[in-house]
């Protein structure tokens, strides 16, 4: 969908007009709507094709309120064969919300449909009370955003049989060549070589090789050196620990972390933000095969810590703890260091579907990102590490476990797991995202469709345009 902004002084032809309404007794059609039981509450939407009108209910001036409703207005002009829709926009304080609700639910993924329907080319027409240099500049960051969140959700959504780490890494590169960032693609001979002996059991029993991926964005004169760290499981069976039947359909989605930390550096560069980013992900397949990990095993990390595995099913933590390890070891005077993974259910039963458990040391820097995610239409909240939870991932056999001795508080021990190999320096200064519940899901909700939402690119790039 292409986005036009209009001043109102243009004369404009728009086949239909997006009302946004909070109040039943302003609206011309009010008696059409009343006899259609119409009420101005979020997610209502009805279009009246007589008066050539799309009425989309509102009951809150936020970010999120806004974005929701002009993804149903949307919705409801793509059923149409109209070409041209324009929404009045009197407050432009909510510029980047009509744009990205828009862009966000024109999302669709028919890759392997069979019958393909032609694309239909609709615009919408954002017309304010005057057009300048700063809304046409809010314009363009948000259809950077939103192409980057789309291509994310292109990277999750596609199968497993066409996107194995090869194919990552190759996405990886093409984003790097497009955008001009350094990049770096490791293979198994170097997992061996580095003793990133974690990360390598976990795609030990796949025909695909494992690849660690690292781009590099380092503009002139950057305010701040970030690391992104991103889980790349691009399928994850479970491995030895073989998951029900029913819990593997979606595990192609276990690379959400990964394609999440790629779509982020590709806006970052695209944006030119004055920040030096590293894009580093385990790209890894967990299958199984009489050369698979095993329950028992002890794996020796990068940064030597030992690992009794008792569930080979807890393989993300493996890929990311020797991540972790090769960023630091790698990457000198890090400001910041975010890790993303569809890490734990756990997380999705403590905090649902769509929200981001973030967890960390730091509890003002929780703080900024919940506040930033929050800010950038994502769902967050923060997790507290304690010190009784420290103690149910201790091994009798080696260093660590890498899952706890209770049930309870699941997501919460994979990150404390994580913090293990996170450098005494550097422990301010880490965050743990665990998007398992946001980055894929089974039904459509807001502006996302059925599927992969690109969970995890807002929240960063809002984090990352407010650091000073």
């Amino acid at each position: 969908m292409k986005i036009n902004l209009v001043d109102k002084d243009k004369k404009l032809k728009s086949g239909l007009e997006i009302i946004i309404l909070n109040d039943l007794d302003t609206a011309k059609d009010k008696k059409v709507l009343k006899a259609l039981n119409f009420e101005p509450k979020d997610e209502s939407c009805v279009l009246l094709i007589q008066s050539a009108k799309i009425y989309v209910g509102c009951e809150s001036n936020d970010y999120d309120s806004i974005a929701i409703a002009i993804a149903e207005a949307i919705k409801k002009f793509n059923s149409t064969t109209i070409k041209s829709a324009k929404v009045v926009l009197k407050d432009t304080t909510n510029l980047k919300a009509v744009v990205e609700g828009a862009l966000l639910a024109d999302y669709k993924f028919t890759n392997y449909k069979s019958e393909q329907k032609k694309s239909k080319k609709q615009e919408l027409n954002i017309v304010v009370e005057s057009v300048d240099k700063k809304l046409e500049a809010v314009v363009n960051e948000s259809i950077v955003i939103c192409e980057s969140v789309n291509k994310v959700r292109d990277m999750v959504n596609t199968a497993p049989a066409d996107f194995y780490p090869e194919v990552m890494s190759q996405i990886a590169k093409e984003i790097a060549v497009e955008n001009e960032l350094e990049y770096k693609i490791h293979g198994e001979k170097y997992l061996e070589k580095n003793g990133m002996n974690a990360m390598l059991s976990v795609g030990r029993a796949s025909i695909h090789e494992s690849k660690l991926i690292h781009l590099s964005f380092k503009p002139k004169d950057a305010k701040r050196k970030v690391v992104l760290v991103g889980k790349g499981l691009t399928y994850d069976s479970g491995g030895l620990s073989l998951k029900p039947a029913d819990f593997m359909t979606t595990m192609k989605s276990d690379k959400s972390g990964g394609c999440a930390v790629l779509g982020i550096i590709d806006a970052v560069a695209k944006l030119n933000l004055p920040i030096e980013v590293h894009a580093i992900v385990g790209a890894v397949e967990n299958m199984i095969g009489g050369n698979a990990y095993k329950p028992d095993d002890v794996l020796c990390a990068k940064n030597g810590k030992t690992i009794e595995v008792k569930n080979t099913d807890a393989e993300g933590r493996l890929v990311l703890a020797d991540c972790l390890c090769y960023a630091q070891d790698e990457i000198e005077n890090i400001d910041y260091i975010f890790d993303y993974a569809t890490l734990t259910g756990a997380c999705v039963v403590g905090v649902g579907e769509y929200t981001t458990g973030i967890m960390g040391n730091s509890n003002e820097l929780k703080k900024e990102a919940v506040k930033y995610a929050l800010a950038s239409g994502e769902y967050a909240t923060a997790l507290d590490f304690n010190r009784f939870l420290r103690k149910t991932i201790k091994s009798e056999v080696a260093d660590i476990n890498n899952i706890a001795s209770t049930r309870y508080g699941g997501a919460i021990t994979a990150g404390l797991f994580l913090d293990n190999f996170i450098e005494d320096e550097n422990k301010n200064k880490w965050i743990h995202f665990d998007i398992a519940g946001p980055a894929y899901v089974e039904k459509a909700w807001g502006y996302n469709p059925f599927g992969a939402s690109g969970a995890g690119v807002r929240m960063t790039l809002e984090f990352f345009k407010n650091l000073k």
